[in-house]
């Protein structure tokens, strides 16, 4: 927005203000110039220095010039003038060229007069007047004019676009917000393209919610319907003989729905809430090492960082608990680390047992991926990362895992932008 308007009056400057001012300067000067030259056409007529110089005291009250005639004088070698004054440079071009004597001009003697020196055959004529009889007066009042102008105009755009500006950002806030798993409310203003694409937005974030909703609703509504053959089963078994393997295979049925349940739901509905991670992640080891584990925590927490993180608690607590289960049910220490930032929460669960080959990171992750035969046989149905996945990109941010460079296990990094 600036550059246009500084271009603007660059352009304006020198193609009207130098142009105008030389052209006013040019005429002055022509002006001034006939009134030296009849006093040198007075001096080429009397017949001697006295007679020529009481013909120069008498015009030179009507013409109001200094005119003084100076037998003895030698014409000054060079003009002189300062370089940034552009008038003055077009005052000496025309005088030079209505003049056909030698002549000698001087601005720089006097701010507010010129002094020129003409030889003519009875010596140097030497002419003293004002400034403003050869150039325009005050020229940068228009240059003052401008800048001023263009300060208010520069004012009242800035002020215009940050007002069509603030709903944009309003929107950008919003969308980062819905992203996150929060609902922050927007009110559509502005322009009409941007109140379009607001409620363009709202009704998307509506329809993402509706959706979600419905998909809740109908997984607890098959909840309901499958829990109650299966606990018919559970009664019937009970009056069975030989019934050992019905009875696990029902058991991991009901692990399966149970784990297929917690999977979809992912607590969409849960309000984001601020929340300190160090509380939290006490409290998630505290819970282990009661358990048996073998677990050490690290709070590396910035100290300009505030404290509280708006987070789902319910939902990241369960995302880190799968994460820990899952390292304490293949390895035999725990290193739980929480990174506190600026811009990040990060929750680093390291282990040492076996780990995971690089070439199974990605599939690690996906739904109802078990990778081998014996993590099948503990029961598992593979949605305990997949869980903490969901979670993780409903907050914005993503789990990612990779080899434990301390103990040489899995590590599992979960990262939830602030």
């Amino acid at each position: 927005m600036l550059f246009p308007v500084i271009g603007l009056q660059l352009i304006i400057g020198q193609v009207f203000i130098q142009r105008h001012f030389q052209r006013v300067t040019e005429q002055m000067t022509e002006s001034v110039a006939l009134e030296i030259n009849y006093a040198i056409q007075l001096i080429d007529l009397a017949e001697n220095f006295a007679v020529a110089q009481s013909a120069l005291d008498e015009i030179s009250v009507n013409l109001e010039l200094l005119l003084l005639l100076n037998p003895q004088m030698d014409l000054p070698a060079q003009d002189l003038r300062f370089f940034y004054d552009l008038s003055g440079k077009s005052l000496v071009e025309s005088l030079h060229s209505e003049i056909k004597l030698p002549l000698r001009v001087d601005l720089r003697q006097e701010q507010n007069r010129v002094a020129i020196w003409v030889e003519t055959p009875k010596g140097v004529l030497e002419i003293v007047l004002p400034r403003s009889r050869v150039t325009a007066t005050n020229p940068h009042q228009l240059l003052v004019l401008m800048m001023v102008a263009s300060f208010i105009l520069v004012v009242i755009s800035v002020g215009f676009l940050r007002i069509q500006v603030r709903p944009i950002r309003r929107l950008a806030e919003a969308a980062e917000a819905f992203g996150k798993g929060q609902q922050m409310p927007i009110h559509p203003s502005g322009s009409t393209e941007i109140r379009r694409a607001a409620l363009a937005f709202l009704s998307m974030r509506n329809k993402l919610d509706r959706q979600i909703e419905q998909r809740t609703q109908m997984l607890s509504g098959v909840s309901h319907d499958l829990r109650t053959p299966l606990t018919r089963m559970k009664l019937a078994l009970e009056f069975m003989e030989d019934s050992e393997h019905l009875d696990k295979d029902v058991a991991e049925m009901e692990r399966m729905l149970n784990g297929f349940l917690a999977f979809a739901k992912e607590d969409q509905q849960e309000e984001g809430l601020p929340t300190d991670p160090g509380k939290l992640a006490r409290e998630l080891t505290d819970n282990m090492q009661r358990a048996g584990a073998d677990i050490e925590l690290v709070l590396k927490f910035d100290s300009y960082n505030k404290t509280n993180v708006v987070l789902k608690p319910d939902s990241i607590k369960r995302a880190v608990q799968n994460l820990l289960d899952n390292a304490n049910k293949y390895a035999a220490k725990i290193l739980f680390t929480v990174v506190l930032k600026d811009k990040f929460l990060e929750f680093i669960i390291e282990d040492n047992g076996a780990g995971i080959a690089k070439q199974h990171f990605e599939t690690a992750l996906l739904p109802f991926e078990r990778l081998d035969e014996s993590r099948a046989a503990d029961g598992s149905v593979g949605l305990g990362l997949s869980i903490a996945v969901d979670i993780a990109r409903a907050h914005g941010g993503n789990l990612e895992l990779s080899k434990s460079l301390d103990l040489g296990g899995l590590c599992a990094r979960l990262t939830i932008p602030r």
